[in-house]
């Protein structure tokens, strides 16, 4: 079997390690990236495909039909057509759960520094000022968390992590979720609706799914919603928020701050809306790329390929 890796690391080269797969295939093919205009040329002959951000859709399929495997160095498959790699007989697998801890970290990391603008006072300090800072680097006043409500939008692996990270600041928790499990019941979490969520919530965390269905889910109506001077966090995707509204609830005071490690599109672009709006935090989608995540992913996508 021939074996086609598209992308062979996540953020710099060599934070992957393919040694490992060579034993289970014929010929492995290494590329460090892959334009997309070259996926076609460099899957010919392939069966099998490791690739994270290029798109296999019909077009692709139909110009490789020796390929029959999918290894997605990542969890989300929303650029993989699945219903054509079905008609194709193209088996895909994800790599579910490798950044749980990671992101769910990353997603309090960004709300610390909202909270208690600790980046922001120590090039003040280092400027010569103690206590006393101008307003040109951006200290806020500190916030305590304990007491305060946290809410997530979406209940998997690391909703449910930061939730536990939440009630550890003793924080109250809510959760709106499409699927509630009897086991969920016993950690003090509330489950609500989104409306009651937003309303309650002094600190919102988005967790859930790039779908149809929660595309934009954050837009100008719920906004409506949001509790005066709530947080919103995003470490799932960007398209989960309509940025614009979102810039405008910042600037209102609606939102005290929106931190987000994602983008509608990726590279963020320079006319977006949000990188005009002081009270955002935003960087650029690493949330997931620890070396612990790393090395959890590499060995996921190859036990899948086993």
């Amino acid at each position: 079997m021939k074996a086609v890796i598209l992308e062979s690391h996540a953020i710099q080269a060599g934070d992957l390690c393919w040694d490992a797969l060579k034993p289970l295939v014929d010929e492995l093919v290494v590329y460090p990236h892959t334009p997309q205009g070259q996926v076609v040329e460099r899957l010919a002959g392939a069966q099998l495909v490791i690739l994270n951000k290029s798109r296999i859709d019909e077009a692709v399929l139909a110009q490789c039909p020796a390929l029959r495997w999918a290894g997605l160095i990542a969890t989300g498959y929303d650029h993989i057509d699945l219903d054509a790699c079905r008609r194709h007989g193209v088996l895909v697998a994800n790599a579910p759960g490798y950044s749980t801890h990671s992101v769910a970290q990353y997603a309090f990391a960004l709300l610390l520094a909202a909270c208690q603008s600790v980046d922001r006072m120590d090039p003040a300090v280092r400027d010569g000022c103690w206590k006393q800072m101008g307003p040109q680097y951006g200290v806020r006043p500190l916030t305590e968390l304990y007491g305060k409500t946290f809410g997530t939008v979406g209940y998997g692996d690391i909703g449910r992590e930061a939730a536990r990270i939440a009630r550890g600041f003793g924080m109250r928790v809510l959760a709106c979720t499409r699927t509630i499990r009897p086991a969920y019941a016993q950690d003090g979490t509330e489950f609500t609706a989104l409306e009651t969520l937003m309303e309650q919530s002094d600190v919102i965390s988005l967790h859930c799914p790039m779908t149809p269905e929660t595309a934009q889910l954050i837009n100008a109506d719920t906004l409506r919603h949001v509790k005066p001077g709530a947080i919103l966090i995003n470490t799932a995707r960007g398209g989960l928020v309509e940025e614009e509204a979102v810039a405008a609830a910042c600037r209102d005071g609606r939102l005290a701050y929106y931190l987000a490690d994602v983008a509608a599109k990726e590279p963020i672009e320079a006319g977006s809306p949000l990188l005009t709006v002081p009270n955002t935090i935003l960087t650029p989608h690493v949330a997931w790329a620890t070396g612990a995540a790393l090395h959890n992913l590499q060995e996921i996508v190859i036990q899948n390929l086993r």
